[in-house]
């Protein structure tokens, strides 16, 4: 039925107003100062939503945003969504030639860009010929218009009636293995996320104040700094810096957030950082990680340092948020969890057929969030979403006791002496050692063209030698079996990664 409630702004923005939120503060920016209440959010998203009419934004056209974590980002988000129109947040951290091509294919009539940004954009804005209106948020260039312009003196609308199946806004997928792709949302979707893993897992509370180092482009940072603290009128910091370890430490110090929400990248570079001589002191209720599988090492150690555990999820751009989880009551360092209530989970022989403890298998997901297509990629929606299941790509094994522990990425699964190898395994076995910070494992071929592990490494300080390379070979024998162990071992200043934290294994294959 298409009614105005269906909206997803009447649940997240609208009826904080009707239940007295409206001088509340909803967002508080980290280094400015500034802030939004429940009720400035509600009267800007109106605002925004009048400023799309007066400039001929249509319902399902589609707002690109590239867009700090900043005020102005939840009032355009929700604006857009109120009168119809499809937001389309993007990754902050691309290249030029990246942007180029997705407002060529997502066609986006307007371009909402911070400032700061407007550089590494402004190239491929010029001869686009989707784009009617250009708008920047700060100093605004030549034949662009600033935000304050764009919706001064603009009528405030009326929420939009929609149909809960409606879309209501994309994500481009991360491109952890190659180009990113557009994920179409509806906006029953967004209640779907903050009814299941933040009502039931997160457990967010109307008193928390939450800190995400994931940023609202990333689905993950969109549920965790939108969709759950305002799902119960709770307190957001948002940081529109990159989140360094140093950076994320003063601001859990200085503003004492209770619910902090990392990636694992993230954790084992702030985990180094308290070992050597930073100090957390803060109030945290409790930390999340999703993003790739967070390390049993890192978590123990996090938890060492601020008596806080971390719960290990797994979610996808696809599902929206995290649909796999560890818990406070049911919290099993090194592995994923149990699935998330609202959602079912199976594991997947190359053939369909379920596998049974102990195996590895694919694992398909069952949930309200799942998004409904990949835009203008059919064969490539077809092969994801089958039915009510969505194909994750992620390769698991199920433990005896219904847990599941990550085993790698489809792709990055291979056999050695004719049996799988977890990648994960091996580079968690690797950052257990005290001088290795991060690790990653791949496939190389040996002089007689079999596969053999191959492993890149971060050191935490210090340069490697012989003795080091032996002792890291040893070290991972001894905690995960004779034959895992990495045969070459190759020291590295980084590892490539998404700008979601996610390690691109398929450019470390290529260097193979």
């Amino acid at each position: 039925m298409i009614t105005a409630t269906a909206n997803a702004v009447s649940y997240f923005v609208d009826r904080h107003i009707g239940e007295g939120r409206g001088d509340k503060v909803a967002y508080r920016e980290i280094g400015s100062g500034r802030s939004l209440t429940f009720g400035a959010m509600a009267q800007g998203a109106a605002r925004v939503a009048g400023a799309f009419g007066r400039a001929e934004i249509r319902p399902e056209e589609r707002a690109a945003m590239l867009v700090l974590d900043q005020i102005e980002f939840p009032q355009i988000f929700w604006g857009a969504l109120k009168c119809g129109v499809v937001p389309v947040p993007l990754n902050t951290l691309l290249a030029t030639s990246v942007y180029d091509v997705i407002l060529r294919d997502s066609r986006a009539a307007i371009l909402f860009v911070s400032a700061p940004l407007w550089d590494v954009v402004k190239g491929a804005v010029a001869g686009n010929p989707y784009l009617r209106h250009v708008v920047v948020i700060g100093d605004a260039p030549e034949d662009t218009t600033s935000f304050d312009v764009f919706v001064d003196g603009a009528d405030s609308r009326e929420t939009q009636a929609v149909s809960p199946d409606e879309v209501a806004f994309w994500l481009y997928s991360s491109g952890s293995t190659g180009q990113p792709k557009g994920v179409a949302h509806v906006h029953s979707a967004l209640r779907a996320t903050s009814d299941t893993y933040g009502r039931q897992v997160l457990e967010i509370a109307e008193d928390d104040i939450v800190l995400s180092a994931a940023k609202f482009f990333f689905a993950y940072g969109l549920g965790n700094a939108m969709t759950f603290p305002l799902s119960v009128g709770a307190t957001t910091l948002l940081f529109a810096g990159r989140p360094t370890p140093d950076d994320m430490i003063a601001g859990i110090n200085a503003h004492k957030p209770t619910v902090f929400c990392g990636v694992p990248t993230l954790y084992a570079a702030m985990v180094n950082q308290l070992d050597k001589s930073a100090r957390l002191d803060a109030g945290l209720r409790v930390c999340i990680s999703a993003g790739e599988a967070l390390p049993e090492e890192v978590g123990l150690r996090w938890e060492k340092h601020c008596g806080c555990s971390i719960l290990d999820g797994v979610g996808s751009t696809e599902m929206l948020h995290i649909f796999l989880s560890n818990r406070k009551d049911d919290l099993v360092y090194g592995t994923s969890g149990v699935a998330v209530p609202g959602y079912t989970l199976r594991l997947v022989d190359e053939a369909g057929l379920e596998v049974g403890p102990g195996e590895v298998g694919e694992l398909l997901v069952n949930g309200a969030s799942a998004a409904t297509c990949y835009w203008n990629q059919r064969d490539k929606t077809r092969t994801t979403f089958e039915g009510v299941w969505t194909r994750t790509g992620d390769k698991y094994e199920r433990r005896e006791d219904g847990r599941l522990v990550y085993c790698g990425r489809t792709d990055d699964m291979f056999k050695v002496s004719g049996i799988w190898l977890s990648p994960f395994e091996v580079e968690g076995a690797l950052v257990s050692h005290p001088r290795v910070l991060e690790a990653a494992v791949v496939a190389a071929q040996d002089d007689e063209g079999l596969e053999k592990p191959k492993a890149f490494i971060v050191l935490k300080d210090g340069d490697a030698d012989d003795a080091l390379l032996a002792e890291l070979k040893d070290h991972v024998k001894e905690k995960v079996g004779k034959w895992k162990y990495p045969r070459w071992i190759e020291v590295v200043p980084e590892l490539p990664k998404t700008a979601t934290g996610k390690i691109q294994r398929f450019k470390l294959r290529e260097e193979c």
